[in-house]
Order: C-alpha cells, then sequence, then structure tokens
C-alpha cells in the first residue's frame, strides 16, 4: 500500500506503523523481560533485570539502592529516578532498610539489606571513568555509552582508550580496569579481539590503527572483512540501540569457530601460542566467544573466586535477555504472526484517506513524543495514568475541533 504518487508523500502509513512497532520491540527488548506489576524481590537476585535507582529516596550520600521495573511504577511514581537498564543477580531493595520508615507497597516482608547485591556510582546517576550523569548538560560532544559486561557501568566511547569498531551491536565490551582485574582474559584478547578499525570516538584526533600482528583471530576467522557490529547506549534513556544497516555481516558470520578438539586446559594452550596482547584500553569480543572460555576444574574455581562465573553462561547476555523481552511481549500480544489489522485495513482505504490517516498520525506522534520528553527531561517514570491522559486529552482537542468546525444556519 502506498501512500505516495507523483511528488507527493514518499511514506506510507504502513512504513510509519512498522517503525514505530520497532521502537516499541526495542523498548521491549529491555523491559519485556521484567514484570511491571510484581515486585521481582520473592524471586531472589534475579538473574538479569531492568533497574531503577530513586535519587528522591536514597539520594547522594546515603547508601546505594537499585529498585525493580513494578516498584518504579508503583512506589516511585513521581520520584526522580535513575534508569540503570539492566543489571545481573540483583534483588529489589525497595522498602528496606535503606529507604527508612518507607516501606515497599507491592512487598512489604524484606530483610534489611540484600548483602550479595553489588552496587556501583551509577546508582547515584554517575557513569563511565569521568565520573559524570548522563545525560550530561556540561558535556556537548556527541558521543555513544556502551556497558562493560563485567562491572556493568556505561562508559563515552572516547574513554575507552581505544578506537570503537564501526558497529558492534553483536559484541560485549569488557573495559581495561576489568581486564587488569581479570587478567587471564588478556590471553583470550589476543586471539579472539575484534580488531579496532575505521571508527575513532568522538574527542579523539583521527589517526590510523594499526592491527598488531595481523591476524587477530587465529580460529574460526573466514577471511573476508572484519567483524563490525555497535553496542551502542539505548539511546537518550540508554535503551535504544542504534541500527545496524551499515553491518554486512549476519550474527553467525562473527561467531568464532569452534577447536576441533578442546584441550584439556584452553588457556594453557592459548598461553602456550603466544604473543600476548599489549595489555591497554577497553576490549570488543566478537558473538559466541564466551563459548572459547575454557570450561575445566580449575579454570571454573578461577572464575568463581573472581566472581565472574557468569562468563561461562551464555543466557546471561544482555542480547539474551533481550530476545527473552521480545518473545514475552510477543505472546502476551498473542502471538507475533498474523499481519496486523490496522495495516490490512489500510489496504481498502482511498488514497485521500490513507494521506489523512498519515498526517493525522505524525501529528499525534509529535504530541506524544513533546510529551514523553517532560518526562525525560525531569527524570521521572512514565505511568499508564500518564498515558491515558495524554489520549484524554487528544480526545477532548479532537471533539473541540468538531465543534468549531460545525455551522448553523438561523
Amino acid at each position: 500500500m502506498a501512500a505516495n504518487e507523483g511528488d507527493e508523500a514518499t511514506l506510507s502509513l504502513v512504513d510509519v506503523l512498522e517503525e514505530d512497532e520497532e521502537l516499541e520491540n526495542e523498548a521491549s527488548a529491555v523491559l519485556g523481560g521484567s514484570d511491571s506489576e510484581k515486585c521481582s524481590y520473592p524471586e531472589g537476585h534475579v538473574k538479569r533485570q531492568a533497574l531503577y535507582a530513586c535519587n528522591t529516596c536514597t539520594p547522594k550520600g546515603g547508601e546505594p539502592a537499585g529498585v525493580c521495573l513494578a516498584c518504579s511504577y508503583k512506589c516511585h511514581e513521581g520520584h526522580d529516578l535513575f534508569e540503570l537498564y539492566t543489571k545481573r543477580n540483583f534483588r529489589c531493595d525497595c522498602g528496606n532498610s535503606k529507604f527508612g520508615q518507607t516501606e515497599c507497597k507491592l512487598y512489604s516482608e524484606k530483610d534489611p539489606l540484600n548483602t550479595d547485591n553489588k552496587y556501583s556510582h551509577n546508582f547515584f546517576g554517575l557513569y563511565c571513568t569521568c565520573n559524570r550523569p548522563y545525560p550530561d548538560p556540561e558535556d556537548h560532544v556527541e558521543d555513544e555509552m556502551i556497558q562493560c559486561i563485567v562491572c556493568e557501568d556505561w562508559l563515552h566511547g572516547r574513554h575507552l582508550s581505544r578506537p570503537v569498531p564501526e558497529c558492534v551491536e553483536l559484541q560485549e565490551m569488557v573495559c581495561e580496569s576489568c581486564m587488569n582485574k581479570n587478567a587471564f582474559l588478556w590471553i583470550y584478547a589476543a586471539h579472539l579481539e575484534v580488531p579496532p578499525v575505521t571508527k575513532v570516538s568522538p574527542g579523539k584526533v583521527e589517526e590510523e590503527v594499526k592491527t598488531e600482528g595481523g591476524q587477530h583471530s587465529e580460529e574460526g576467522k573466514d577471511g573476508t572483512e572484519e567483524a563490525s557490529t555497535s553496542l551502542t547506549n539505548h539511546g537518550e534513556d540508554m535503551s535504544k540501540a542504534n541500527g545496524s544497516s551499515s553491518c554486512k555481516r549476519k550474527h553467525q558470520e562473527l561467531e568464532v569457530g569452534s577447536p576441533s578438539e578442546a584441550p584439556e586446559c584452553r588457556l594453557t594452550e592459548l598461553k602456550s601460542r603466544g604473543p600476548e596482547k599489549t595489555r591497554t584500553g577497553a576490549v570488543f569480543w566478537p558473538s559466541a566467544w564466551r563459548t572459547k572460555l575454557c570450561s575445566c576444574a580449575s579454570c571454573k574455581r578461577s572464575y568463581a573466586e573472581a566472581g565472574v562465573s557468569f562468563l561461562l553462561d551464555e543466557s546471561d547476555t544482555v542480547l539474551a535477555y533481550e530476545n527473552k523481552g521480545k518473545t514475552t511481549e510477543q505472546e502476551r500480544r498473542g502471538g507475533a504472526e498474523g499481519r496486523d489489522p490496522l495495516m490490512s485495513a489500510l489496504d481498502n482505504l482511498g488514497r485521500v484517506q490513507q494521506l489523512e490517516i498519515i498526517h493525522g498520525y505524525n501529528d499525534m506522534k509529535t504530541e506524544l513524543k513533546d510529551f514523553l520528553q517532560r518526562f525525560a527531561e525531569e527524570g521521572k517514570v512514565v505511568t499508564p495514568e500518564d498515558i491515558r491522559q495524554f489520549f484524554e486529552q487528544q480526545q477532548s482537542r479532537k471533539r473541540r475541533r468538531a465543534n468549531a468546525g460545525q455551522y448553523y444556519c438561523s
């Protein structure tokens, strides 16, 4: 169904709706894997969930605390919240001793503290090695925020001490600090790391990046073109990934091939290969790199002692969580199969009607964006009631316009 003829409109309503659906899917990827109605506390330390920190209840200078998605809606409506995207192995703090006399409205029977939770400056709205807020009103350099999969902090691309690959959507990043704390990763990086190519982060002078030793991956490489995808912060709220139209390689092509026979200790075998990578800068890892880590008894003990056993778990990845969220949302909608009834109905409309609907839809989309922008600027969570009020106002304006267009003869 095309909405354009000649030199007029070039975008069909189907295109607009499909774009809008894509944005909804991206939001579902982050929030769909978390329950928006029930506090997650009874589930214990959830493997991965969307989290928020309340600057109203636990401001800087106090103890850090995190609340689940449902509590951000029900218990902290109208508060100054920091969106933390997702964190692993975290139990909701809402209403515990860190919140004084304030109890959780969804689940009040909680221990005073969750001693196994891990916190960082993110819980006070600060990020990166520069320890700045996001968005930062004093920073006018356009830059992407990339999350380290170990410490789960968000870092500016220009503060990674290395160029950012052109498109790393299907890759994972480990910051330099976490690489040094888990030095065994440098050995794997010499053989698995995605080479730094083509794109230099903002704030740095563009320079030629020379690949050390030529081959950065000695196994599973197809020899055609460098793997490059981009895991950016999710837009204005760290939950919207950039598109990857410039990424020519598919997910499967980025995977590092498995060795024909696994040695007794994979790490020992890689050590013997040499040379080791220069220990500087963050490291970007290709898809499925975790499957290349040694899982012998000795290495597993080392991972456990370092607190990084999750590296052996493919379902720990943000990509796995996002896919779960998309699946959950599709199930809520009754499945993804079948064409949207609205799109099917548009085929039966005339061209003039189609254009009128397009203009009306675009107007509503602009007004909704402006409406939501106010919440983003104030750091507030949008509730179902806010959305209902927005559409009630839309209906009210529509009725006023309709009444204004009526003329009566005396």
